[in-house]
């Protein structure tokens, strides 16, 4: 009985295997030590403060994660795959395979190009990361990053949104890529008048594209994408973005920038206004031996659409710079210093404030006052598998 069994047990896992072409379990352990510091001032007093904290952090050079991929070959040029893929935090074992979030998809590929559906990096992130030579991630991430993605703006589709149906076309274009996104609310339309994030509401849609050709060391592009934020009947807040990005590798030295325009779109029974963030990247990654030096200067300034303002517009400004020393194709060490000024006049009359830090996950520290600097500093370790 017990043979009959296991010859049995030996036919299922044979029929998986060959329904299943492939199938890899994959991530990345990353942890390093941080500094992370934050000046403030006093609008009153004038006086200074500071918040400044040492921290065992994970994802200062890359995020850490776990995930399964696979892919079936069905024939005719055409493909099922498959990709969960789960944030861990390897600091302290809080996080482990909870949740997909990082990615859960499912696709159909052939000659057409990719339908994937499920939960994916949104096109307009993917310039904000792919033209950034510390990848957003860690101390030296843009400040485009760090208010793009803030709870000021409060943007939850700027990275990842889910429910999403999204369309990729075929690698074979010479060397023209794109995709578009639609990514459905699943809000209950009812003919109640009143509208809430869970009756007749469109909050939580992302729609995007992301279209560029890379072709030898050139890499370009261009995505726009529009989420809703909040659609009540009181408000309608709708976060519009629009970037561009490019790279070029001479060989000594690979150069990256990126310009950026992200708008709050606040429409209201009274009227409509908006809030701009613009902002620029400029970088560069040079290899050295067995490692890599990085470096970027990235800034945005804040402009607040309301009338009768004074004083200067806020504005954020941040300097990093970075070496990675590759031990092997999978593991590397890596150090990171980044320095970031908030520009805030003391006369401004506006509600907004540049208030970016140099932190990243729990490692950040925050303001007491005005902002004004912050610096950090990563030593960290990177394995993948």
């Amino acid at each position: 009985m017990k043979k009959s069994l296991t010859a049995l047990a030996a036919l299922a896992v044979a029929g998986l295997a060959s329904a299943q072409s492939s199938v890899t379990l994959f991530g990345v352990i990353d942890a390093g030590v941080t500094y992370q510091s934050a000046t403030s001032r006093d609008a009153a007093t004038g006086l200074s403060s500071k918040q400044s904290k040492w921290s065992l952090a994970n994802s200062g050079y890359n995020s850490s994660r776990i995930g399964f991929r696979g892919t079936e070959d069905l024939g005719g040029g055409l493909a099922a795959s498959f990709w969960l893929e789960a944030p861990i935090t390897n600091d302290d074992g809080a996080t482990g395979i909870s949740t997909f979030n990082r990615r859960s998809t499912v696709s159909l590929s052939g000659g057409f190009g990719e339908l994937r559906l499920g939960r994916d990096y949104t096109a307009t992130f993917w310039n904000d990361t792919v033209f950034d030579p510390f990848g957003t991630n860690g101390s030296g991430a843009s400040v485009i990053n760090t208010v793009s993605g803030s709870t000021g703006l409060n943007n939850t589709n700027y990275v990842r949104a889910s429910n999403m149906v999204g369309y990729f076309l075929p690698p074979n274009l010479g060397g023209f890529y794109g995709q578009l996104q639609y990514s459905l609310n699943e809000n209950t339309r009812t003919s109640a008048t009143d509208l809430t994030a869970a009756t007749s509401s469109s909050a939580g849609r992302y729609a995007g594209g992301r279209f560029g050709y890379a072709n030898g060391p050139l890499d370009v592009a261009l995505a726009v994408g529009e989420n809703v934020a909040v659609d009540t009947t009181s408000l309608t807040r709708k976060v519009q973005t629009i970037n561009l990005g490019a790279s070029y590798d001479f060989g000594p030295v690979k150069l990256f920038g990126e310009l950026s325009n992200v708008k709050n779109k606040f429409d209201l029974a009274v009227g409509n206004s908006h809030d701009s963030y613009n902002g620029y990247l400029i970088g560069a990654s040079m290899p050295v031996g067995a490692g890599v030096i990085r470096a970027s200067y990235s800034t945005v300034r804040y402009d607040e659409g309301a009338a009768g303002i004074t004083g200067g517009d806020p504005r954020a400004q941040k300097l990093a710079i970075g070496y990675v020393h590759n031990l092997s194709k999978r593991t590397a060490l890596y150090a990171t210093v980044a320095r970031v000024n908030n520009r805030n006049d003391a006369a401004y009359t506006g509600s907004l404030s540049a208030a970016s830090t140099t932190g990243y996950g729990s490692a950040g520290v925050s303001y007491t006052g005005l902002p004004r600097s912050s610096t950090g500093y990563d030593f960290g370790i990177r394995h993948a598998f």
